[in-house]
Order: structure tokens, then sequence, then C-alpha cells
């Protein structure tokens, strides 16, 4: 619960603070602890599970997730030890467990396992926090757990009436400002609670909730394409990248969080309870995305290979664009080029994406037997809505005079600049020179060309049925728990996409949209700080709008096939495991089986002919897992621990559809016969749990991976596709596939300590009491081996042996620290969190400018509270403090050795740049 006067369940044996709480006694061995000290009394309760766990898991309450601005599920799991976060616009979205990827990470509520609306990637910044009354991270999996967890789960655990003694209500309102642009925040939460007796037939408990958050905001951006151009042939060509294209994506944003759920729980006595809760959350992301991008290689065809050195070095009067053009003077980071296009896009998208997710299980004990039975039945639908209002493309004309000449400037990694003039030309049809300066971007002459509007949207059904019988006995001197259970998965993903395209004068006037951009515009200032070098108007939404409904009502939709697929998955699961307790600890194992049955429909389409292909695949898995908790002493916990997973390739990578072009000689698709990517792990950690209050814990893991899941470009190799005459083996094919082997090591060491058990002994003033810190830092060192190929897009083609790189997703450095102080009322807390870069793309070939990485990540937040009185709160959240931009860059390394680049990098290529703002919010929290 988010407020400061907390209503928190917790087991008996947490401790409260004397003089600042007060006692309830409720059934089931709980009580209920209200006071004025909710961080310290959350962390309590969390250690307490923690500490009781059969296996390595971290834990938030909801009220330490209520401590800090973490409005999403992603943001908030983030403070905890092991775990990283890769960001959208600002906002935390992916999770990354013990430096593994993403992708290594499921999400559950209640136990159930649930598709994320993208796939296998479960995005968390579309589940609002406020839904959550305990987050569980599972770092060590068990055979009850799906195979398909890797490095680990996100469990998030939906409150229940049966967490509160009777009636209870709670929210908070709030609003904020989010510095850059001006923008604004709105969120706001309400929880229902009550218990019911009804005679005879037990007691019911109803909770109803629901979260809004609203964030308006904008970007500043720039983006560049590198590549290595053929044409460039002069001394020191080898390793030497130009800017294909340079770009601004200046963003006006609205994003929502939305959720409603509720849950109703029947206890007709001590030995049944049958829970029936539902979850509808909604992410949405209007966005208003003006696009500017220079097309700096488009007449790269001018550029005459020459391998000698230049005769002489600027020339002002040359007969290339300048593009790639040593002899002009010109450089990779710093040059002129002459009469380049402009393709502007003005897109407004209305992304949306849903869970809606419904569970009713069943828990039963049989007496004194020792027999415990349950059961759960589960639909979910996930929604991923790609749709695209309207997106109107506006192309500078072929005549080189009506286009503008290019200064750019790339030396400074975190600021691309560029200077427009116009373009004047010379004696000679190919001899241009730069003119005068122009400031106004859309003074240029850039005629509409085309209008489309995309309905796109993929639809996840799934149905899981499970079951699981337990028995506890005496067993071999200890108290033991055998389990035995089984589970049946059906997911279903369809995407389904359908565009209207235009692209003539009279289209257009069907649509009422204006050929002149200008008539499509406002007159508005540019929201943004960062120096672009030219001023520009946003496009008018609403004219968009119109425009995508004329269009709508004028023209058809036409599927774009080659996008289509049905892929269904079944999974048949089965596991037995074990769990002994002894004074000095407990054993927990046990096997998993699984077998997997994969269907794929789609239409492939190759040459001028479509026809529908269907794919089947199968295979059989086994996960056994062993984990051994030992006491070292009455308050430290040694644990080592055994598992092993498989991670399998998203659905659309596996659909079977491909699309071929014979021009080019590529077919791209997915790839059905993918295997999935096998891994097994060890791991030992100690836990030191400090009484009263206090944790500190050192661990290291070590984790082996086989068939390495990445996104290739190579040789297809297959007879499959050689239709009509026409032999494709030789194509170039680029889809998912399986590498080599790879590992991942590390070191995980967690703090958590507060100063108000030792006050007294060191003499300290009773205020100090207050004072706490939490602290924790992962240190990996991953490697992957990606196999060689033969490299078509040079010439001669060229063989680019095998190599060693990092794990895609992998930070080396992952930490946070904070300090917080609550006493009397108040609290505050600041907290600093850093990963150092990471792999995000892998490259095939010598054309593109090596690997991708992000750079470095961090963020300082602070959040301040005050109880006036014990129902009513006010706070205050500051977010991002540190205003340090998102970047992504190129690391050439070098294709032709095995090593790779494995760093330090040479990150001076930068390919994206952006930055978001501060931003601050305030509110009050209510409690009865």
């Amino acid at each position: 619960m988010l407020a400061a006067a907390a209503a928190v369940a917790v087991p008996q044996a947490a401790r409260a603070t004397e003089g600042e709480t007060s006692v309830e006694e409720q059934p089931a061995g709980e009580i209920v602890v209200e006071g004025l000290r909710p961080i310290a009394e959350s962390e309590a309760a969390a250690l307490k599970t923690q500490r009781e766990s059969d296996n390595l898991v971290s834990v938030l309450s909801a009220d330490s997730v209520g401590r800090l601005p973490d409005q999403n599920v992603a943001q908030a799991v983030g403070r905890l030890p092991g775990i990283a976060v890769e960001r959208d616009q600002g906002q935390a979205r992916y999770i990354s467990l013990r430096g593994a990827p993403n992708y290594w990470t499921t999400l559950s509520f209640d136990g159930i396992n649930v598709v994320s609306p993208e796939g296998r990637d479960a995005r968390f910044d579309s589940i609002p926090s406020a839904i959550a009354s305990q987050i569980i991270v599972a770092k060590a999996v068990t055979p009850d757990m799906p195979g398909e967890t890797v490095a680990g789960n996100v469990n998030i655990i939906t409150r229940s009436a049966f967490d509160y003694p009777g009636l209870r209500a709670f929210g908070k309102a709030g609003g904020g400002v989010v510095e850059l642009g001006d923008r604004r925040e709105y969120e706001g939460n309400l929880v229902l609670s009550d218990r019911f007796e009804v005679g005879g037939l037990g007691e019911i408990g109803l909770l109803l909730s629901g979260s809004y958050y609203e964030r308006n905001m904008v970007t500043d951006n720039f983006e560049t394409d590198w590549e290595r151009v053929v044409q460039d042939q002069r001394p020191g060509a080898v390793g030497r990248y130009w800017a294909r294209e340079t770009e601004n994506k200046l963003y006006r944003l609205t994003r929502k969080n939305w959720s409603v759920s509720g849950r109703l729980d029947w206890r007709p006595n001590a030995d049944n309870q049958i829970s029936l809760r539902s979850i509808y959350t909604i992410f949405t992301d209007d966005e208003a995305r003006d696009n500017y991008i220079f097309d700096l290689d488009d007449r790269q065809g001018d550029l005459v290979a020459d391998s000698a050195p230049c005769a002489s070095i600027g020339n002002p009067t040359p007969t290339t664009t300048g593009y790639a053009d040593l002899c002009t003077g010109n450089l990779p980071l710093r040059g002129t080029v002459y009469g380049i296009d402009i393709n502007q896009r003005s897109t407004l998208r209305a992304f949306r994406q849903s869970i809606f997710t419904s569970t009713i299980e069943g828990k039963h004990t049989f007496g004194d037997s020792g027999l415990r039975f349950e059961w759960t039945g589960n639909f979910t639908r996930s929604k991923d809505d790609r749709s695209v209002v309207g997106e109107a493309r506006w192309d500078s004309p072929s005549t080189r005079t009506l286009r503008p000449t290019v200064a750019y400037d790339f030396r400074d990694p975190l600021l691309h600049k560029v200077q427009l003039f116009t373009t004047l030309q010379l004696s000679g049809p190919t001899r241009f020179q730069a003119g005068t300066p122009v400031s106004a971007i859309d003074s240029f002459a850039k005629p509409l060309t085309s209008l489309r509007v995309l309905d796109a949207v993929d639809t996840t059904d799934a149905y899981t049925g499970r079951g699981a019988l337990a028995y506890d006995t005496a067993f071999l001197g200890g108290e033991a728990t055998f389990k035995v259970g089984f589970q049946y998965d059906r997911r279903t993903k369809t995407s389904d996409n359908d565009q209207i395209l235009i692209n003539t004068a009279a289209q257009f006037t069907t649509a009422g949209i204006p050929t002149d951009f200008n008539a499509f515009s406002l007159s508005q200032p540019f929201l943004g700080k960062i120096p672009l070098g030219y001023s520009f108007r946003y496009f008018d939404t609403e004219k968009m709008r119109a425009a995508s409904d004329a269009a709508r009502a004028g023209f058809a939709f036409t599927p774009n096939t080659g996008d289509d697929f049905t892929v269904r998955e079944e999974v048949f699961a089965g596991y037995l495991m074990g769990t002994l307790r002894y004074d000095w600890g407990s054993i927990l194992g046990g096997v998993r089986i699984e077998r997997l049955e994969n269907t794929g429909t789609a239409l492939a389409t190759i040459g001028a002919n479509s026809a529908v292909v269907t794919a089947q695949n199968d295979k059989t898995l086994v996960f056994p897992s062993l984990h051994v908790n030992y006491n070292v002493s009455d308050n430290g916990k040694l644990r080592v621990g055994y598992t092993t997973g498989a991670a399998r390739a998203d659905y659309d990578q596996i659909r079977p559809n491909v699309v071929i072009n014979d021009a080019n000689l590529t077919i791209s698709g997915g790839n059905p016969a993918v295997r999935p990517e096998r891994s097994w792990g060890v791991e030992a950690y100690l836990e030191w749990y400090i009484v009263p209050q206090g944790f500190l814990s050192v661990g290291t893991y070590y984790r082996k991976v086989r068939d390495v899941l990445y996104t290739e470009s190579r040789t297809f190799g297959s007879d499959a596709l050689n239709f009509d005459g026409v032999d494709r083996s030789d194509y170039v094919f680029s889809g998912i596939a399986n590498a080599g082997e790879g590992r991942i090591v590390g070191l995980e060491m967690a703090a958590q300590l507060q100063l108000e058990p030792w006050t007294e002994d060191l003499g300290l003033p009773g205020w100090m009491g207050g004072f706490g810190v939490t602290a924790n830092l992962t240190l990996n060192e991953s490697e992957a081996t990606k196999p060689g190929l033969l490299d078509r897009t040079v010439t001669p083609a060229v063989t680019v042996p095998s190599r060693k790189l990092r794990l895609p997703g992998t930070s080396d450095v992952v930490y946070n620290i904070g300090g917080y102080y609550e006493k009397y009322g108040f609290s505050a807390r600041l907290q600093y969190q850093k990963r150092s870069a990471w792999l995000d793309g892998i490259t095939d070939t010598q054309a593109d400018a090596g690997d991708t990485y992000w750079a470095a990540d961090d963020e300082l937040d602070f959040s301040m509270r005050y109880a006036i009185t014990p129902n009513f709160e006010v706070y205050f959240d500051a977010s991002n403090l540190l205003d340090n931009p998102g970047r992504r860059f190129s690391e050439p390394g070098n294709l032709l050795t095995a090593q790779g680049s494995a760093g330090p990098f040479q990150d001076n290529l930068t390919i994206e740049w952006e930055r978001f703002g501060r931003r601050y919010t305030g509110g009050v929290r209510l409690t009865f």
C-alpha cells in the first residue's frame, strides 16, 4: 500500500518500533502493523519472506515501492540487487536479472506466467506498481516454474482483502511537471477492501482497485547511421565509416498507464480457499513525431572508386556531392555535402498495449492427512496495437539547386550538428557550391510524396491449467514436502497488419491533405532544448487525424501479408519435487519435463507468387534443479543452487513465412526450426540477517549457455525454396538463428542497514535512529561465440571468422545506493542507480559500422513524505535529477579477427542520443 500511515500484513516475527506503531492480532498467525515508519516496516516484511524462502529471492513490499517515484514495476524492481533496467523515452521498460538478456526474465501474476504484449520479452512498463501488494523476484528456478524461466521470474502478488482486518480504503492523487518542454504529469489510485462473514459458509473477501498515470513529454534527439562506403578506397579506407544519414526525431508524447482489478476470495473453512481475480492493465503512447532525415549518401554513386592518394585536398567545386570524398576535404566526422535530399516524416501513432488476465484458483488441505491440493485455471489476452493514425512523407525534389547543402560536424559524440545552406550550381551540370545560410528548414521545397494509414495489432490468447498435489510428512529425520504437478499451456499469437497507402495528387485531394508542408503545420516554437542548427514547424495533429479519417473513408485497406502470421504453442509439463527441512536448513530438488509443440501458419511470398505455409516443430526438454540452504548461524544462511532453463525464440521469430527478393538475392523471415537457448547455472550466496533489522549478502554465480539466439545474416544454404527453376540456396538469409556457446559469471553484494538499533549503544540522540542505507553491487563478465560466415556485402566476398563477444544485454557493472531518513511521520529518500554499457546488436557484415551498444545509464531520484495524521499524508517526488541522456553507439572492432570488440570502446560513432528532462510530482495519500 502506498501510504505513510501504513497497513501492512507482516509475520509476527517482524519487529515494530516502540511508540510508533500499534498491533492488532489477525487470523493465520499474522499481525497488521499500523505506524508512521512504512519504509522500515515494509523492509522487515520483505526480509522475512526472503529469509524463509527455500530458493534465492529478492522481495519488495507495496510500501517499499511507494517510497520512491516508481510508477511501473520495472522501475520499482530496478532497485533490487542484481537487477538492471532498460529504458525507453526515459521510462524503465525491460528487466535484466544478474546481467542476463532481458528475455531470460519471465513475468507472473500470482504465480501464473503471463505473455507480454510484445511477446517473450517481458515488458514491465505497462504494469502499474500500484496493483501489487508484493513483488517477488526469484533468481533461482524451481521445478514448479516453467522451463522458459532462465535467469529468473518477477512474480507480482496482487492485493487480497484478507491482507487487511476489515473495511479499508486508501489511495493517492497527485500531479507534477516535466522540466523539458514544461509538460504535465497526473497520477492517482484507489483501493477498496472488505471482509464479510456469510453465516455457515465461511468468510468472503472482496477487493477492488484502480490506478491512473499520465505523462506528457517532449524529447531531444538525434540519430546517425554509419556505413562503410565501397567507393571510398583511398589510403586508410579500412575502418573508415561515413554517416549515411543523420536525423532528428522530435517527439510530442502523451503516455498513460491505467489499470482496474478485482479479487474475490472465499474461505469456507480453515482448510479451503477459492479465489477469483481479474486484472486489466493498459499502456498507451500517443506519439506525434516530426522526423527530419538528411540523406547524405543520396548520390553516393557519383564517387568513383580510386585507391590513389588525393592529389589535393579541399576542392571547392567538386564533381560529386562530397559524400565520402576525401579529396573535397571531407572527413567522416566533419565536412560538407552539396544538394542533399531531405526525407521528412510526419507520424502520428496511437500505440496501445493491454493485458487482461483472469484466474480462478483453489487451495485445499485434507485434514491432518498431510495432503494438500492446489489447482488453477487462467485465461490471458495480451494485445499489442502498433497502429499508425497517419504518416505523411515529404521529400526534396530531384533538382539539386532546390535542395540544401549541409555542413556536418559529428566530432562531439554528445551533439551532432548540421548547418544548412542553399545550393548553387556552377559551370557544368555536376559542379555545386554552398550558397547563403538557411535557418528555416521548411523554407526548402519538400512536396508530399505519400500518406500511410496502418492498422497493426498482435493478439496473444493464452490458456493455462495446472494442478499440484503436495504431501507433508516426516522423512529422513526431517520435515518433508513432496509435490507432484502438471501444467498445460496453449498460447496463440496472431498478427494482423493492414494499410492504406496513397501517393498521387488525386488521392491527396480525396484525403484533403495539402501537398505543401507549411499548410499542414503549426507556427509553434520548438519545445526542446537541443541546438538543432535549424528551426522547423510541428505538423498539425488535428489535420493529420482529419486526413486519416478521409483516407479510411475513401480507400480500402490492403493486407501486409508479409507481416501476417499465426503461431500456436502448446506446452505439456509435469514435475516432481521434494523439500526437506532440518534444524540446520533445507534441501529442495526435483525435475521438470516439458513437451513443446509449435505450429505456425503464414502467407509466404516468392517472387510474384504467394502461398499459405504451415510449419510444425516439437521437442521434449528436461529441467533438473537443486537448492541447498544451510543455517551457518541463527542469523546467517548459506544458499547453494543448481538450475537449468531454455529460452525460446519469440513468436514472430518462428513464424513460417519468408519474403524472397529475386532481384536482390535475399530471403527474410522467421525460422521455425530454431532451437531453444539452453542453459545451466550454479550459484552460492551467503546472507546475514541483522537483528532486529538489517541485511548483508554476498554471492557468486555462473551460467553456461549453448545455442545462443541472435539475428544473423548468412547464406541460405538449402534447396527448400528452389521453385520455378530458380536456385535460391545461395541467397542471403536474415532471421533468428543459433550461435555457439556462451557463459556469464558474476559477483553480487547487497547491504540494508538502519541506525535505529544502535543509537543508544553509540551514545547518539534518538532522532538519529531514523537514518538508513541500502546498497547493492553486481559485477559481470560474459562471453558468447558467434559463428563465422561469408560476407557477401563486399566485393569480393570475405569470410568472417567466428569471434568472441559479450552476451547481449549484459552490463559489466550494475549498482544502486540510497540513503533515507524516517522518523516522527517524516521520511526522505535519495536513490542512485547505474549500469555500465551493454551490447545491443550484433553485426554480420563489414558494410555496417560494427556492433551496437547502449552507453552507461544512471539515474538519481528523491522522494519525501510527511504524515500529517495517521490517515493523511503529503508527498513529493523528483525523478531523473541528473538528466543524463540515453546514448547508443557503434563499436567498429574488427570483424576479421577472432576477438571482436571487448572494450575499451571506440564509442565516438553515436547512432542515437536522447534526453528527456527532470520530473517533479507531489500530492496526497489517504488511508481509512
